[in-house]
């Protein structure tokens, strides 16, 4: 066992994990010192701020990027890697919630994040393919004949013929677990090395102007006329502010933070097991996860290791015993892999809001945020740095339809939404076992 432990001292390096193993990490990223001015100042280095650069480098602004620790140090570069259309939420609850005409606008925007990762990991600056195929494992019997009807709707009146149902005879030919009675499978959506992807758009940002700088911590930032954005060694006006910090946002804008909170996850890859064991475990190297509200997830790297995830905790601090903590559900769902050797055990912290939407908001007119992405980050944070950079050009259309959903703060103020987080997340995961 090695890399188990998520430690951030200062340092400036990368969490151990699969994906930070022999990287080829970004140049050019020196921390800001001094006073700047641009156009837009973009706060956080994950898959939305650095889409953000990308997008607006290319219309010809001028932009800077501050992260505070890595590029990708963050829930971009440390998730598992699936990249799934639809939003948190189902088209049945979207429909319920919004209306038909609003919940097939969303579902337009997810799937065009899909295709925007594929688009952008065709780049020769990113190093990582995608691959096709997320299949959702119904962990229920009961939930076989929603599934089977799901399908039929998504074929029928979304004209989605990639999105298709595996019946209880033939679900364990797709993934061989005990575990699953019946599935969807979604052959356009897909699975990708998240590090990879997250600096291989930050070297496409870098070519196309953008000024990244990393160890540049925002300690403060007002807003007004112009806004003036803080680190410890530098300050920075700005015509436009985007917030792309997600779960990593603190105290920054308080607002934000009400309405997005992190919670921790965590994932380990197993030695590798080659690609008959692979084909035995998952046919067609295609993506898995469940209908679990705490969520199992997992796929294959590209050199026949399984990277799962699952369990999720609530404090701020990581577990020592992460391996044995996944190793638990793993054992459930692939008990022929119980004695499996793990290689590498790591966790990260991803923003999720209370409805499961991602949350945008506008503030003084020159302030985006876009975040709590609720575990869709790889596809819908990626979408939301084009989003935010076509707003800012003045086509704001896609930006008014997510801004729209409406994004309840947690309860409880500062001091006890945190614990009522912790006791709504463990009457789910009781659900889980019901």
């Amino acid at each position: 066992m090695k890399n188990l432990l998520y430690t951030n001292d200062g340092t400036g390096t990368y969490p151990p994990s699969f994906y930070a193993a022999g990287i080829n990490e970004l140049k050019h990223c020196e921390p800001l010192t001094g006073s700047h001015h641009c156009d837009v100042c973009i706060v956080g280095g994950g898959f939305t701020g650095l889409s953000a650069a990308l997008h607006l480098a290319q219309r010809g602004y001028n932009v800077k990027l501050l992260e505070a620790q890595r590029i990708g140090f963050g829930a971009s570069g440390r998730n598992g890697g699936q990249v799934g259309r639809g939003q948190r939420c189902d088209q049945d609850e979207l429909e319920q919630m919004f209306g038909i005409d609003r919940a097939r606008e969303l579902w337009t925007i997810a799937a065009h994040a899909v295709e925007l990762v594929r688009e952008l990991s065709a780049s020769e600056h990113v190093d990582a393919t995608f691959h096709d195929g997320i299949l959702h494992a119904d962990h229920k019997a009961r939930y076989t004949e929603h599934s089977r009807s799901y399908v039929e709707k998504m074929q029928q009146s979304y004209n989605e013929g990639d999105i298709v149902f595996i019946p209880p005879a033939d679900i364990r030919n797709h993934v061989n677990s005990p575990a699953y009675h019946s599935g969807i499978l979604d052959k356009r959506s897909g699975h990708i090395d998240p590090l990879q992807l997250a600096l291989g758009i930050g070297r496409m940002a870098q070519a196309a102007g953008a000024s990244l700088h990393e160890q540049s911590c925002v300690t403060k930032m007002s807003s007004g006329k112009k806004n003036i954005i803080h680190t410890d060694s530098a300050d920075i006006t700005a015509d436009y502010v985007v917030l792309a910090c997600n779960g990593y946002i603190g105290d920054l804008h308080r607002d934000v933070t009400r309405r997005v909170m992190p919670i921790n996850n965590y994932i380990v890859a197993t030695e590798p097991l080659g690609p008959e064991v692979q084909e035995e475990i998952i046919k067609g190297n295609v993506a898995v996860n469940d209908t679990k509200f705490v969520v199992n997830y997992y796929r294959f790297s590209d050199d026949h290791r399984l990277l799962f995830g699952g369990t999720e905790s609530y404090s701020y601090q990581f577990p020592n015993d992460i391996a044995e903590k996944v190793r638990r559900p793993l054992k459930k769902i692939f008990p022929q892999l119980a004695q499996v050797q793990l290689d590498y055990a790591w966790g990260g912290s991803l923003g999720i809001t209370r409805n499961r939407l991602p949350h945008y908001q506008r503030y003084n007119e020159s302030v985006l945020s876009l975040s709590g992405f609720s575990g869709h980050g790889v596809a819908l944070g990626t979408l939301s740095g084009q989003i935010a950079a076509e707003t800012i050009a003045g086509q704001a259309e896609r930006f008014d339809i997510m801004s729209a959903i409406p994004t309840p703060a947690f309860p409880g103020g500062k001091i006890l939404r945190h614990p009522a987080l912790v006791l709504g997340m463990l009457w789910y995961s009781l659900r889980d076992k019901l």
